[in-house]
C-alpha cells in the first residue's frame, strides 16, 4: 500500500497532534508542571499541538458540508511567539521587570476570532468559489498579519536575552542559555520557511498552496516540542543545582582583607601554599567555573607567575590539574551521597565547578578511569 506525500503528511499532523496533548498532560501533572515557565510552554506545546490537530482536520475534509465549521480556522499561530516570550521572561525570573504582552496579545486574538466569526455569519449562506476564495485571501492577510507581529515578538525577546543580561545574573550563574540561542537560530529558520510559503501564496494569488507549507509545518513543530523537552530538563537542572548550591553553602570568589594577606608574604612558600590550598577548600573557589592562575593570585594578593610556581612545585601539577583535582573530589562525594542519588550527572558535575557535561565526563575519566556513571555503579555494587 502506497502513500501519497498529502496522506503522510497529515499522519505527521495527526501523531504530532497527539503526542503534544500527551506531552502537556504529563507535563501538566509533573514535579515542575506549575512552575509559570513551564506552565507558557505546555501552552506553547498545546498551541501547536491545536494548530496542527485543526489543519489535519480541514485536511481530511471532516467539516466539508458545514459552511460554518470549515471556514473557523483558530489562528493559533498567532499565540506562539507571544507564549514563548513568556516562558523566556518567567524562566529568567525577570517577569516583574517585563512587560506582560499576553494583555495586548490575547484581546486582539480574541477580535480576529470575532471578525472571522462575523464574516463567515454573513456569508454563511453564499456557499460559492467566489465565497472559497474570499475567505483564501481573508486568510492569507490574517497570517501576514500574525507574522509582523510574531516577528516583532521574537525580535523583542532576543534583545532581552542579548541586552538585558545584568537583569538575571543569577540565572546566568546555573545556566549559560546556550539553548536558548539555539533555539532562537532555529527560529529564524522557522520565520525564513513561513515568509517563503506566504509568498508563493500571494503570489499563486491566494490559492491554497498547502505544499509550501509542508517544511514549515514540520520545522515549527519539531522545534516547539524539542524546546518543549530541553525546559523539563533545564529546569530540573537548574532546581538541582539551586538546591545543591543552598544545601552546600557554596561561596564565590570573596576578596580577602589586605592586611591578612601582609601576614603571608613574609611566610615561606610551603607555608604559603598551605594557606592557598586551605583558601580553595573552605571557600569552595574551585567551584567557580570562571576561576583561574590571575583571578586566584588576585584573591591571595601575589603575582600570578609565582603562584603558578609555587602550585607546580608543591603539588606537582600544572594549575588546571590542580584546581580539577578539587572539583573531582567533590564530585566524588556528591555521586555517592545518598541524599542526591536522584540527582542528574550533570547538575552535580555543573556544581562542582565544571563548564560544561563533556568537561566534566572527560576529566572525571582522565583523574579516575572511569566515567561519573561508571563510578557511581562501581560503589552500588
Amino acid at each position: 500500500m502506497s502513500f501519497s506525500h498529502e496522506s503522510i503528511f497529515n499522519l505527521f499532523l495527526l501523531i504530532s497532534a497527539l503526542h503534544g496533548f500527551l506531552f502537556c498532560f504529563i507535563i501538566l501533572f509533573s514535579k515542575n508542571g506549575r512552575e509559570k515557565s513551564m506552565v507558557f510552554i505546555n501552552l506553547l506545546v498545546l498551541t501547536i499541538s491545536l494548530n496542527n490537530i485543526q489543519s489535519w482536520i480541514l485536511a481530511k475534509d471532516f467539516f466539508i458540508e458545514y459552511f460554518f465549521l470549515d471556514y473557523i480556522h483558530i489562528p493559533w499561530h498567532f499565540l506562539i511567539a507571544p507564549f514563548f516570550y513568556m516562558f523566556l521572561i518567567n524562566y529568567l525570573k525577570i517577569e516583574k521587570h517585563s512587560k506582560n504582552i499576553l494583555k495586548i496579545v490575547l484581546p486582539i486574538f480574541a477580535l480576529i476570532i470575532t471578525i472571522r466569526i462575523g464574516f463567515v455569519s454573513f456569508f454563511s449562506d453564499k456557499n460559492t468559489t467566489d465565497v472559497a476564495f474570499l475567505f483564501e485571501k481573508y486568510t492569507s492577510l490574517e497570517e501576514i498579519f500574525s507574522l509582523i507581529v510574531s516577528l516583532i515578538i521574537f525580535v523583542y525577546s532576543f534583545q532581552i536575552l542579548s541586552k538585558k543580561s545584568k537583569l538575571f545574573t543569577k540565572v546566568l550563574s546555573f545556566d549559560n542559555l546556550k539553548w536558548i540561542y539555539t533555539f532562537f537560530k532555529l527560529g529564524l529558520l522557522t520565520y525564513v520557511f513561513w515568509i517563503v510559503a506566504l509568498a508563493i501564496t500571494v503570489a499563486l494569488n491566494f490559492k491554497e498552496f498547502i505544499y509550501s507549507y509542508y517544511p514549515l509545518r514540520v520545522l515549527t513543530t519539531v522545534l516547539i516540542y524539542w524546546i518543549g523537552y530541553q525546559a523539563i530538563l533545564q529546569l530540573r537542572l537548574l532546581k538541582e543545582r539551586e538546591n545543591l548550591r543552598k544545601q552546600l553553602n557554596f561561596k564565590s570568589l570573596i576578596k580577602e582583607v589586605n592586611s591578612k594577606n601582609n601576614d603571608e608574604k613574609g611566610e615561606d612558600e610551603k607555608l604559603l601554599f598551605d594557606k592557598i590550598n586551605t583558601l580553595i577548600n573552605d571557600k569552595k573557589l574551585y567551584t567557580e567555573p570562571k576561576l583561574n592562575i590571575d583571578s586566584l593570585a588576585n584573591e591571595v594578593d601575589i603575582n600570578a607567575s609565582k603562584l603558578s610556581t609555587i602550585i607546580n612545585h608543591f603539588s606537582t601539577k600544572n594549575f588546571n590539574d590542580y584546581i580539577n583535582e578539587f572539583r573531582i573530589e567533590l564530585a566524588k562525594q556528591l555521586l555517592i551521597d545518598a541524599d542526591y542519588i536522584n540527582y542528574t550527572i550533570t547538575a552535580i558535575g555543573l556544581e562542582s565547578g565544571f563548564n560544561s557535561k563533556s568537561t566534566f565526563y572527560y576529566t572525571f575519566k582522565k583523574h579516575t578511569g572511569l566515567t561519573p556513571t561508571e563510578y557511581q555503579k562501581s560503589l552500588e555494587k
